[in-house]
């Protein structure tokens, strides 16, 4: 229950941040907060990540509607065996994928509006972080945290 809650809790701040973007920018607009290094951008992404399959939103629908489903049963039925840190990993990216999913159905494009210009050339949104967030969680439990439980368990 609690990670439902989350969920929501990821994807109203991702939705709420989309719309303050889409209700006060026009796309293309830029607002320097740190000059030439971050700026808020109104981008509309028609593609998924670095702008890439453009204009191909019934094939990532489709993807992105399967991936959600698949990672929502395998967390369920694996909670059990999963940890703490690996199911908070796929609630994440769960989170994502929902956020840009909801635009895509009911835009029929992503809104980016985090743009770090001085380190980065793509424009991304909160579930773009959530997503990277999750699989940082993921990466985190496999090589560090497994390990350590495995070494444990072998004591």
């Amino acid at each position: 229950m609690i990670y439902i809650v989350l969920i929501l809790i990821l994807v109203g701040a991702d939705q709420l941040s989309k719309y303050l973007i889409d209700t006060t920018m026009f796309e293309g607009e830029t607002l320097p907060l740190i000059t030439d290094f971050f700026h808020m951008t109104y981008v509309k992404n028609r593609g998924i990540a670095f702008g890439m399959f453009q204009g191909k939103l019934d094939i990532i629908g489709i993807a992105t509607i399967a991936a959600i489903v698949a990672i929502a049963c395998y967390l369920y039925k694996e909670k059990n065996r999963l940890s703490v840190i690996e199911q908070m990993g796929f609630v994440y990216i769960l989170a994502g994928a929902i956020g840009n999913m909801i635009d895509r159905v009911f835009r029929g494009y992503v809104i980016d509006m985090i743009d770090f210009r001085g380190i980065w050339s793509y424009v991304f949104n909160l579930a773009d972080v959530w997503i990277n967030i999750g699989v940082i969680f993921i990466l985190i439990d496999q090589l560090f945290l497994k390990k350590r439980r495995k070494n444990e368990e072998d004591k």
